[in-house]
């Protein structure tokens, strides 16, 4: 077993620095969204295409990254603002367009407000914001949210916005995913607006591939990883066809090994007992924090709106609390006090062990919740198929 120093880079939502393989396509991105001041007219939209593990991800938020460098360069205020969405979690055009708006109001939730409101709020918090905005809708794929909503009112803002408003700050859109989804996504407006031609991605190459695994190993573990390691890993990435993305995976179990086993203080090592949890809420952690970080209330929502589509009653605060207590103790997790929010603090929950690699059990049997359907800790969240309403005089999505 390999001692790992950085265990957070193999994270799945870790940004490399540099989008190793891919400098060229970051560069393109960045030059057809023409920052800080576009000669063409708004909406400005970029699209990247490739099949799972060639890099459009990384690509889109590297470009991203280097959007907002630029607009910051050239000086001006309020500084930018960056938004990032993995579409693929979320339910419909209803949950990306509930996503983008929790940017900018942490509490809000959409349950009970139509789409076009969302929008709405969306676009004119933008406008009351004031700061160029750049964009990353990712993971777009066949059968995954329609985006055409968005995009349309992206394209045409105004009609959002309040009487005698119009116009938004500069804001950039990448699009990132497969070549099907994204022209799913786009065809519907591409007589109003030009997204295509799409970058297209071709899968990496070996020698690719081992620059990629070699790096992200040599920053996990603060020294540079056996050549064996790295070919092995490589071998198996390409026999099984997943590109990047499986190859980091292979990594990350080949570096963390036997997740039983943890560090100690005095370097020595001690057996990791399964932590006994509820599915749904590690499902709610994964959602959540996409593999990096989230907010106890919004793992808190999670987990009620899960638990109710498995026809259980959702945790109380106190007891999710002393869930997330367990894990920490296990060493899965870790929960942060910062500044900030209604209370003048915030609650922060951050992974330091990838979910795919937790060892959870549900409930013991007879217990009242273990009595609800079991579901796999590690499956990609899925949350219930229609959206509860919030009684008249809830949240205003503007």
């Amino acid at each position: 077993m390999f001692a790992v120093t950085n265990p957070e880079v193999l994270a799945r939502e870790w940004l490399t620095p540099l989008a190793l393989g891919r400098e060229r396509e970051v560069r393109e991105v960045v030059r057809r969204l023409d920052p800080p001041a576009p000669h063409a007219p708004p909406p400005w939209i970029v699209a990247v295409a490739g099949a799972s593990g060639t890099g459009s991800s990384t690509v889109a938020r590297r470009a991203a990254r280097e959007v907002v460098d630029r607009l910051r360069a050239a000086g001006g205020e309020p500084a930018p603002r960056s938004i990032a969405v993995r579409t693929a979690l979320l339910r419909g055009t209803h949950g990306v367009a509930s996503a983008l708006l929790q940017r900018f109001d942490e509490g809000f939730d959409g349950r009970g407000f139509p789409t076009a409101e969302i929008l709405a709020g969306f676009l004119r918090r933008v406008r009351r914001d004031g700061r160029p905005t750049v964009l990353v809708l990712d993971d777009i794929d066949v059968g995954g949210p329609d985006l055409s909503p968005l995009l349309a009112a992206l394209g045409n803002p105004d009609r959002f916005l309040p009487e005698g408003e119009a116009g938004l700050p500069p804001v950039y859109a990448i699009l990132a995913g497969t070549l099907e989804g994204l022209s799913t996504a786009v065809d519907p407006v591409s007589p109003r607006m030009t997204v295509r031609p799409f970058l297209f991605l071709d899968p990496y190459g070996a020698p690719e591939l081992a620059v990629i695994v070699r790096d992200r190993a040599e920053r996990a573990l603060g020294r540079a990883p056996p050549s064996s390691t790295v070919a092995g890993i490589i071998s198996r990435a390409i026999e099984d066809g997943g590109g990047a993305a499986r190859a980091v995976e292979l990594l990350r179990r080949e570096l963390l090994g036997d997740q039983r086993r943890r560090r100690t203080a005095w370097g020595t090592t001690e057996l990791r007992a399964e932590v006994t949890i509820e599915p749904w809420v590690v499902r709610a952690i994964s959602h959540a924090t996409q593999g990096v970080a989230a907010e106890l209330g919004e793992v808190k929502r999670l987990e009620a709106e899960l638990a109710r589509g498995q026809g259980v009653r959702p945790l109380p605060t106190t007891t999710l609390w002393r869930r997330l207590v367990r894990l920490e103790r296990a060493g899965y997790l870790r929960r942060e006090i910062r500044t900030g929010g209604t209370g003048g603090s915030r609650s922060v929950v951050r992974l330091l062990t990838p979910i795919d690699d937790w060892l959870t059990n549900p409930n013991r049997p007879g217990s009242p919740r273990a009595a609800a359907p079991s579901a796999d800790p590690v499956a990609p969240p899925r949350l219930p198929t229609e959206p509860r309403v919030v009684p008249a005089g809830g949240l205003r999505a503007d």
